[in-house]
């Protein structure tokens, strides 16, 4: 018993006819009549019973047809399912961000959501280590971090974008002059870093180590406004990534590039080797029109 032979039967039945269900399935009638033969064979009943030109459901047969019409209904409700999250008018899209990167993804959230209305997005707030197992795991479908992901980790890895570093001081005194800072000078004064868990702040300390500097942290913190609060209340210098000083009041602060080879990145990744769905390709391709500058 298969799908093509429930079809058959079920469309015998509706239209009351051997060979009006024959034409409206493109087959034979000698086609509809054997495989009907070979049904009642295999259930080992009668299905139908014919009573004048009408054709009648003996028990079995009645069973059988409520079944395989029900059966019939799912498949169709199944094909009609996988052909929508095909043309991505549904699905889910399951996306983990790490606390500091995850104010950048507005921008492409919103385009994703414009071109694919019908799936749903599900952003879950993750640190770096638990948004790699998730995505290992099948939790997450993918994942954006700061830190550098690497392939031979079961990871496929897109960078987004670069950014430069910026120390951010008050509009006053010692800092109007000034058009950098190095990392000894910005040790010299009380740092406002993010938290210890962030590779922002732990490559700005091994960068200190490097130089055999042991700065005062005074304030940490994943909250790019209260870094930038703190600076303004006078409480030390904040080292924060360029798209945080797009906003800033220049009448009350300065940002001052910071001369350091480090860079703030992020990082799309999600595993590698392993069957994608619609919904994880194309946002991986909204990722990269929104920046085109992106690479793998």
């Amino acid at each position: 018993m298969d799908i093509k032979t429930l079809r058959y039967f079920v469309e015998v039945v509706r239209r009351q006819s051997y060979t009006q269900a024959a034409n409206a399935l493109y087959v034979t009638q000698p086609t509809i009549s054997k495989m009907l033969r070979n049904l009642e064979e295999e259930v080992g009943s009668t299905l139908l019973i014919r009573d004048g030109r009408k054709l009648m459901l003996t028990p079995s047969g009645q069973v059988l047809y409520e079944h395989a019409a029900t059966i019939l209904a799912e498949l169709r409700e199944l094909e009609n399912a996988l052909e929508d999250i095909g043309q991505m008018n549904t699905g889910t899209l399951r996306l983990g961000v790490s606390p500091l990167p995850g104010v950048q993804i507005a921008g492409p959230v919103s385009l994703y959501r414009q071109r694919y209305p019908g799936v749903t997005v599900k952003i879950t707030e993750h640190d770096d280590a638990a948004a790699r197992e998730a995505v290992l795991n099948g939790t997450l479908d993918a994942a954006l971090t700061s830190s550098p992901v690497e392939q031979k980790q079961g990871f496929a890895a897109l960078t987004l974008f670069s950014h430069p570093l910026y120390a951010l001081v008050p509009r006053s005194g010692r800092w109007l002059d000034r058009k950098s800072v190095d990392i000894a000078t910005a040790a010299r004064y009380p740092l406002l870093l993010c938290s210890e868990e962030s590779v922002l702040s732990q490559q700005l300390m091994a960068d200190f180590a490097r130089q055999s500097i042991t700065p005062e942290v005074a304030v940490r913190s994943n909250q790019w406004d209260f870094l930038v609060e703190m600076v303004q209340a006078g409480m030390g210098v904040a080292i924060v990534p360029a798209p945080v000083c797009e906003t800033l009041n220049a009448a009350a602060l300065r940002w001052l590039p910071l001369d350091s080879p480090l860079r703030w990145e992020l990082v799309l990744f999600w595993r590698d080797g392993v069957w994608l769905s619609n919904s994880t390709r194309a946002w991986i391709a909204c990722c990269q029109t929104f920046w085109p500058a992106s690479e793998t």
